[in-house]
């Protein structure tokens, strides 16, 4: 995990999440929908915490964990600049493979949205989701981020100079049969592991969940270029809003999880 910690320790995610803030939208109208109106959730893999300051904001007790101290760092300063810091009740450097610093059975809901795009052996990826289900209370809510495999061959077909090694058939073949994707160019987004997306609710299930639903969390809105997004912008705030609207809507529609840049599954930990 050295390569995600060198990258993610460097890259503004909360500065991502603003400049593409579709994906941050729909997911949270879908984590308001499941998610109990009180109670202690956790932001595992939380990154600089903007969806932990949400939650907080919304009066949750809030508990967070990441891989790389600069995020960590981040999400504590965030709380304390925007006077969250009483909804809290830790913020920890933990790998999401080994939540050993938290007990058994404690979060209403649990977030994890970002490891297992990083978790490119199975086993890793099967140890984090027992993680995740030992801290989440029984009938707890989870919402677990993927990023679909035949999204990221359309990427690289459609711009094979930004996703090298993916720049020449051979590579995307083998990328379809593993879905496991290193960067050739140090510094960009690299050791990332893409679901195929019919795997992921038997994935979550076989590990003691009971799905709820599976989202497109950009969607259909993912083919719109920055041209394109400006129009519907400048056609006003009303129907700027109906697209987002829109959008919301259609995450739900199982035909356009392939297109969409992130997934997101929402699940219920069985009794």
């Amino acid at each position: 995990m050295s390569k995600a910690i060198e990258y993610y320790s460097t890259f503004d995610e909360w500065g991502r999440l603003d400049r593409e803030p579709l994906e941050f939208q729909v997911n949270w109208h879908y984590i308001q929908k499941y998610l109990p109106k009180t109670g202690k959730v956790l932001d595992n893999g939380a990154g600089p915490g903007k969806y932990a300051m949400k939650l907080a904001e919304q009066g949750y007790r809030v508990t967070v964990t990441d891989l790389v101290p600069r995020l960590v760092g981040i999400a504590e300063d965030k709380a304390k600049e925007l006077d969250l810091s009483n909804q809290f009740d830790g913020f920890h450097i933990a790998d999401a493979r080994n939540l050993t610093v938290l007990e058994n059975e404690q979060f209403d809901g649990s977030l994890m949205m970002g490891p297992m795009y990083h978790l490119q052996s199975e086993h890793d990826r099967d140890t984090a989701i027992k993680e995740l289900y030992r801290v989440t209370k029984k009938n707890g809510i989870v919402y677990i981020a993927f990023m679909p495999r035949i999204k990221h061959v359309l990427s690289s077909l459609l711009h094979p100079e930004i996703w090298k090694p993916n720049d020449n058939m051979n590579s995307i073949q083998k990328f379809i049969r593993t879905g496991e994707f290193n960067h050739d160019d140090d510094g960009r987004f690299t050791g990332a592991y893409y679901f195929n997306v019919e795997e992921i609710k038997p994935f979550m299930e076989s590990h003691g969940f009971e799905t709820l639903n599976l989202i497109g969390s950009t969607n259909i809105g993912t083919l719109l270029s920055k041209e394109q997004w400006e129009y519907w912008k400048n056609r006003g705030e009303d129907e700027f809003t109906q697209l987002i609207e829109l959008l919301k809507e259609t995450a739900t529609y199982p035909y356009v999880l392939g297109v969409s840049s992130h997934l997101l599954y929402i699940g219920k930990k069985r009794e």
